[in-house]
């Protein structure tokens, strides 16, 4: 056992038997764009330096397709020709500097694969996407296999210390194993033996071509989520042959893309699956990873202390912090940088062929463009406004050596991410909030709350620079009556918790007001709950079922009736983020919320709301209506400091009062504090 008092099992090394690995943390698989992007793969290597340098024991890269039809797009990465191993060679030398293992993955999308050449088990379309695939012959599942096990070799030459082949969350090899996409009839289908054929051949054909000592980790889909998956039975059947194949570790999948069951989104409770590894322990003797919604320390010590698994797959965490494990192994996990799993960086900029970054770290997959050095010339700054742009500033300004006073007229930092840690199901902002408190205590940043800032304040103290955050304003809206006693801001029911009555009228159905819907209807959280929220979701820990659906979910009496307005006739919730988007309209469903495109809103009285639709009129009969109408920028501060001669930089809201785009504010402000 590891000596390290503060995280021993964690920090504890994993024999393999032919080598052994540093401990117990697995960078799992990332897709960041870098793989695509011309001279990416030199950002790749700083990308992957980092992580190996902060002490992570285990890296596995972006799904690499081992043959032109298994790639995700059209001109996606693959690994089939020498020629492609010099680039790779840059990742593995880069890792290798440290006592870092790495795994290239290897993916072959099947019917997920976003072209027209796609192929599957059968000619059976998936709903996310518009091209259908192919039925694969006989030659060419075995073509696949060969490719398979020539990239595996190549990945050898580039110096990888193994690979992972993907067989989960809905892949070629998922696809094979599942009846839900498998309709064929020949040694390929049918029976669970010859669904997971597939897998296991591959397995076999990539540890003869690679020999014995070379890692194989094969990501199993233990809990597929979609009507179709496998039973569990068949999940240990297919469990047992790839530990007999030759894999060296086995991780965990869970869920198919397609899935209507939230898997790693911020509303999911920490560690809500690792119960199915735990599981699964009691049938294989092959080491186990664990993953999905891990993101501290503290809960990857508790899953393997109490032998739920081997190891912890976190992917997201490393964008957050590069040097999670060097912090855990230095007993200052308070100072992490905690992944909130909020997808707006990582998955959805992926999901629009995007490079990848991090909400919380800008400066993730951006290591060689976005750099903190130490500032020639120490200046003395002013930042006015403590939400996510000003802390963000200041943080990095500090960290280059600048000297940096905060004022907020608040009494507490956060700014709108108050307001927005209060939603169930994003309880994780307040891991930001801590870690940048703590930053503000190490970095010696002096915070002034509770104060108001005027010109005339700012010119008399002499500072080099001022940079204002100083955030929005609830956007007034002209609609008779607006007035009327009923009317209510957002910002007086989040953080004035004026009381709100049985029947609401929610004009403005983007982020805050479908955050304003969450906390309305759900009474309490289950983030933090997570038996409840399997059963909400309709996930059957028993398995019952095949794919882990219990094929109810939970449909609880709603506390309040709501209505959510908005002008647009688009669909509500369109421009929410591309893959959490459809969780929160879910939800809201659930709790029997009136969606409303179209609106127009006529009047406020004492009978409620007064809209049109389609020009039709009806009156909302409500208690209270709350406005989540957009914003305006706060520039009264910036005008007043115009007026006077004085040059300010202006980032976040006070620059672009667009929908609270924390993601873009904190960038904006690294970008700043990296020149300034």
């Amino acid at each position: 056992m590891n000596d390290n008092a503060a995280f021993p099992h964690l920090l504890a090394p994993l024999d393999l038997g032919f080598t052994s690995l540093a401990n117990r943390t697995l960078m799992g698989s990332m897709h960041t764009g870098l793989e695509e992007e011309k001279g990416g793969f030199d950002k790749l290597a700083a990308f992957y330096e980092a992580r190996a340098k902060g002490g992570v024991g285990l890296i596995v890269t972006g799904g690499i397709s081992p043959n032109l039809r298994g790639r995700l797009a059209p001109l996606g990465c693959e690994l089939s020709k020498f020629w492609h191993v010099g680039k790779h060679k840059k990742i593995t030398s880069a890792v290798h500097k440290y006592p870092t293992k790495i795994c290239l993955q290897l993916l072959h999308a099947g019917r997920y694969s976003y072209h027209p050449f796609s192929v599957s088990a059968s000619k059976v379309k998936s709903p996310i996407n518009p091209f259908t695939p192919k039925a694969m012959s006989v030659r060419q599942i075995k073509g696949t296999i060969k490719d398979f096990a020539h990239s595996a070799k190549l990945a050898q030459r580039a110096g990888y210390d193994g690979v992972e082949i993907m067989g989960s969350e809905g892949y070629l090899i998922n696809q094979f194993s599942c009846v839900k996409v498998n309709k064929r009839t020949d040694e390929w289908g049918g029976s669970i033996e010859n669904r997971m054929r597939l897998a296991i051949e591959t397995i076999r054909a990539v540890r003869a071509s690679a020999g014995d000592d070379f890692i194989i980790i094969f990501r199993l889909s233990m809990l597929d989520l979609v009507d179709g998956g496998n039973s569990w039975q068949d999940v240990v059947t297919m469990a047992k042959a790839v530990e007999a194949a030759g894999a060296t570790l086995i991780n965990t999948g869970i869920g198919w893309h397609e899935a209507r069951v939230p898997t790693i989104s911020t509303s999911v409770p920490r560690a809500a699956f690792t119960w199915i590894t735990e599981r699964m322990k009691k049938e294989v003797s092959v080491p186990l990873i664990t993953t999905n919604r891990i993101n501290t320390p503290e809960v990857a010590e508790k899953i393997l202390s109490s032998g739920q698994a081997d190891m912890v797959s976190m992917a997201r965490p490393f964008l957050a912090d590069e040097n999670f494990v060097a912090k855990a192994a230095a007993n200052k996990s308070d100072e992490i940088n905690t992944c909130i799993g909020c997808n707006q960086a990582c998955l959805d900029h992926v999901f629009k062929q995007q490079r990848a970054s991090c909400l919380v770290n800008p400066a993730a997959c951006y290591e060689t463009e976005l750099t903190f050095e130490k500032a020639n010339t120490k200046k003395k700054i002013a930042v006015v406004g403590a939400g996510p742009a000003g802390l963000a500033f200041s943080v990095y300004a500090a960290q280059r050596g600048h000297s940096v006073e905060i004022f907020d007229r608040g009494s507490e930092i956060g700014g709108q991410f108050n307001y927005a840690k209060q939603i169930p199901g994003k309880e994780e902002f307040f891991e930001t909030l801590r870690y940048f408190n703590k930053q503000i205590e190490l970095l010696g940043i002096t915070l002034h709350l509770n104060q108001q800032q005027s010109a005339e304040q700012l010119a008399a103290a002499g500072f080099d620079e001022i940079v204002l955050a100083t955030g929005i304003v609830p956007r007034a809206l002209d609609i008779k009556g607006i007035d009327h006693e009923k009317v209510k801001s957002y910002i007086q029911v989040l953080r004035d918790k004026e009381p709100v009555g049985k029947s609401v009228a929610i004009i403005g159905a983007g982020g805050i007001g479908f955050d304003v819907a969450e906390f309305l209807v759900e009474e309490e959280s289950l983030t933090t709950n997570p038996e409840k929220w399997l059963q909400n979701w309709g996930v059957d820990k028993n398995y019952q079922e095949n794919g882990g659906l219990s094929g109810k979910t939970v449909q609880e009496a709603p506390s309040r009736e709501i209505y959510l307005l908005q002008r647009k006739s688009t669909k509500v919730g369109a421009g929410l983020g591309k893959t959490t988007g459809w969780i929160h309209r879910a939800t809201l469903q659930k709790n029997g919320v009136k969606m409303l495109a179209g609106v127009t809103y006529d009047e406020v009285n004492d009978d409620g709301l007064v809209i049109s639709v389609d020009g039709e009129q009806q009156t909302l009969k409500v208690d209270h209506i709350i406005i989540c109408a957009g914003q305006e920028s706060e520039r009264s501060l910036y005008n007043q400091l115009e007026a006077q001669g004085i040059n300010a930089h202006l980032i976040g809201g006070a620059n672009v009062a667009a929908e609270l785009d924390a993601k873009r504010a904190i960038r904006q402000a690294a970008e700043l504090a990296a020149k300034i």
